[in-house]
């Protein structure tokens, strides 16, 4: 007799113990799934932002690509010379040739960063640390594979 109630007794201590351990798993199964909904939305607009951010870019463009692949430039050599060659001009001696502000106090206007944003059309932004504004510039490898830059548009942000 004693031997069934101690039996009992532990069947039903492992059956509340079970059915705590089940609730406690489906309570967190629960959060993982609202989180990896979250998760998902999040990148689903993430995913959006991107697909905006980069509309306009030269990696990306099919059409600016095939211009460049019809007169036998490899696209991944191209991009990177044509940026280090704008930045380059950073190296000149004296103002900048193609920002077309004079530097304060001795520093000197850098090109910081640039977007390819065609076969055709670059943004920059420049700065000397206190001031900073941003280009647009058109860019054409002539016949005898030089790289042409010519300033479309510029401006400089006010100090406050």
């Amino acid at each position: 007799m004693y031997l069934f109630v101690f039996s009992i007794l532990i069947v039903l201590f492992q059956y509340v113990n079970a059915k705590r351990v089940f609730e406690d798993m489906n309570n967190k199964l629960g959060n993982y799934k609202t989180l990896s909904e979250k998760y998902k939305d999040s990148i689903t607009v993430l995913q959006n932002d991107f697909l905006e951010v980069s509309h306009f870019n030269l990696e990306r463009n099919e059409d600016a690509i095939s211009y460049f692949e019809n007169d036998g430039y490899k696209i991944d050599e191209l991009i990177p010379f044509i940026k280090d060659e704008l930045y380059k001009l950073n190296e000149v001696k004296g103002e900048h040739p193609i920002i077309p502000y004079a530097s304060s106090e001795g520093r000197k206007l850098l090109i910081n960063t640039v977007k390819m944003l065609n076969h055709k059309w670059i943004i920059a932004d420049f700065s000397d640390g206190e001031f900073w504004g941003e280009l647009l510039l058109t860019y054409e490898i002539t016949e005898d594979k030089n790289l042409k830059f010519r300033l479309v548009e510029s401006f400089l942000y006010p100090l406050y």
